[in-house]
């Protein structure tokens, strides 16, 4: 008979988390395991990629309660106030001001989910894998009968809105908890010692193999730009870093250095990004392309890949980016240091213009750092 694994996520979204769930679930053999993927919501565009076996779930009556979970409490008290509804008002209020006095956002949580049943399915194991979303973890716990239950981590714990004081009565009743780095596990034991016997590093998967063939089958860049191209992948977000990397163009500029930048990814702050680009005036030569779920043609035909995340758990764009050999300078941030031997397979910097400028200049002007960190990362091994 097959064992039967629930793996519970917000969407299916371009991203990090969503792209090393995808992966893990390949490697899953199906002879053996039955895969559940239950959503909040319906939409995604990797959801394409999701393997025909594995059965998609939504979680009823999410819309209901978005609101809910999403939006400050007391402002849903608020409207409930304005629109007459005052027992809802009142209740809403009530169970949030207890949860904060209690320090438990469980109780908010049970209320918000008095309505909704226990899943009928029976799961040999169940995967709270969405990651900073505290919602997940409790459902997981109390809504999903199984015989196992495991939290995954993929973010670094100090840089995440974590409310500690809820976590540490929620994680411990985990069976186990997964951490995609070796920095991000030891960081969440220091924060709370008593998951030490639990928390173990269990790395995104990645077949290089896939990710080239990938690159194969698409067409990169399609312009005609003869200098240095950089690339960096990643959610258009403030914590991705694009931001600096746009500063960092408009210095090679004023410097002579013939590059063009390029950004694969969308989010919530392309408009700020888009300001930046014209208050930089690089518009001509710093350019948004927008979210790819095949960013693998890029990766290979750049000079140079550049990660520029303020912080990240692991960085699954990172392993990827060391599959084509080119020159790698990215931020240290936690668990880049398991990827990059710095000044051997990579350039490791700190957030900062300053750092990121002169490690890039290093690489544009010195041929013989790029063939080594290229000869090095051919070398090694990448799975």
């Amino acid at each position: 008979m097959k064992k039967k694994i629930i793996f519970m996520i917000i969407n299916m979204n371009v991203g990090g988390t969503e792209k090393a769930l995808l992966n893990m679930i390949d490697e899953i053999p199906k002879d053996k395991y039955d895969i559940t993927l239950l959503m909040l919501e319906n939409y995604g565009e990797f959801l394409k990629y999701v393997p025909s076996e594995v059965q998609i779930e939504y979680l009823k009556g999410y819309d209901s309660i978005k609101n809910l979970l999403n939006e400050p409490p007391l402002r849903i008290a608020l409207n409930f106030m304005k629109k007459g509804n005052i027992r809802n008002a009142i209740k809403i209020a009530y169970f949030y001001l207890i949860s904060k006095l209690t320090k438990n956002r469980g109780i908010y949580f049970h209320h918000v989910l008095r309505f909704s049943p226990v899943l009928d399915n029976v799961y040999d194991l169940a995967v709270a894998y969405a990651g900073p979303m505290d919602f997940i973890s409790f459902f997981v716990l109390n809504k999903i009968k199984a015989n196992k239950k495991v939290q995954w981590i993929h973010f670094d714990i100090t840089k995440i809105g974590f409310d500690q004081h809820f976590v540490s009565k929620v994680y411990n009743k985990f069976d186990k908890i997964f951490v995609v780095s070796k920095e991000g596990k030891n960081k969440l034991i220091k924060a709370l010692p008593m998951l030490k016997g639990k928390a173990e590093t269990f790395h995104n998967m990645m077949s290089k193999e896939l990710i080239v063939n990938k690159a194969n089958k698409g067409i990169g860049f399609n312009d005609d730009f003869n200098g240095f191209r950089i690339l960096t992948v990643g959610r258009l977000s403030k914590e991705k870093g694009q931001d600096l990397t746009i500063k960092v163009l408009a210095k090679l500029k004023e410097n002579g250095y013939n590059v063009r930048w390029y950004c694969i990814g969308e989010g919530n702050a392309r408009q700020e990004y888009e300001q930046l680009i014209k208050k930089y005036k690089v518009e001509n030569d710093y350019i948004l392309l927008g979210a790819n779920s095949n960013p693998y043609p890029f990766m290979k035909q750049c000079d140079i890949y550049v990660q520029s995340s303020r912080h990240e758990g692991f960085c699954i764009t990172l392993s990827e980016a060391k599959c084509f050999n080119n020159p790698i300078i990215s931020t240290n941030f936690t668990g880049a240091s398991e990827q990059i031997f710095h000044g051997r397979t990579g350039i490791l910097v700190n957030f900062d213009e300053r750092e990121m400028f002169y490690g890039i200049k290093q690489l544009l002007e010195d041929n013989k750092i790029r063939e080594k960190i290229s000869e090095n990362l051919q070398n090694e091994v990448v799975d």
